[in-house]
């Protein structure tokens, strides 16, 4: 049995292969057939709303597609950078951060990118790495605006990678569970570039 995921990259997506005997669209019950689970997708009928954040719907409402592609918004690398920037803006909105301060770069969207969130989590460089991108972005930040921006980083970060996971895991109970098995056995081969790139 071999599963193939698309981790976080620019999007993301999963695919499986499935006994014909558990397709209803299709005739005949022998072999298996590779499922395209266009996970990307899910959450846009609704199934999402009880964890989406006011900077999920923020980011959605700012997209090229409201309402579309919800579950890859809340995961991808594509969006991953821009959802620390709504976050750190409010948290400067309300004093947390910069003494209140705000840029004009904090403003704009698509000024952090992924790849800044990246460098921000690096285990031994990530605050002196911080530090170099807040400058960049036209702020002034403290050591402790430092340390709560590379939090902020972490759990963006880790609510990708755990929602990743918890959809991963609805798959592979799917077939545990359709081949009758206490326990499956099962290969899950990953790629993307927020697979590669991200340190933790």
């Amino acid at each position: 049995m071999f599963s193939s995921t698309r981790f976080p990259g620019t999007g993301t997506n999963a695919c499986y292969m499935e006994d014909m005997s558990n397709i209803e669209l299709v005739e005949g019950d022998e072999g298996r057939m590779c499922i395209n689970t266009e996970w990307g997708a899910f959450g846009d009928d609704g199934a999402l709303e009880d964890i989406r954040t006011e900077f999920d719907r923020e980011l959605d409402l700012g997209s090229l597609n409201p309402g579309k592609q919800l579950f890859e918004k809340m995961v991808s690398g594509l969006y991953m950078g821009e959802l620390v920037r709504l976050i750190l803006l409010k948290m400067a909105k309300v004093g947390l951060l910069f003494g209140g301060a705000k840029s004009s770069a904090l403003h704009t969207k698509g000024k952090i990118e992924t790849q800044h969130v990246a460098a921000m989590e690096k285990y031994k460089e990530g605050l002196a790495n911080t530090r170099e991108i807040l400058v960049n972005l036209g702020l002034d930040p403290s050591e402790s605006d430092c340390i709560a921006v590379q939090q902020v980083c972490t759990i963006v970060s880790f609510r990708s990678a755990n929602l990743c996971a918890a959809a991963l895991a609805a798959i592979l109970t799917r077939l545990r569970e359709n081949k009758k098995l206490a326990r499956l056995r099962t290969t899950v081969g990953m790629d993307g570039t927020l697979y590669k790139i991200h340190p933790q």
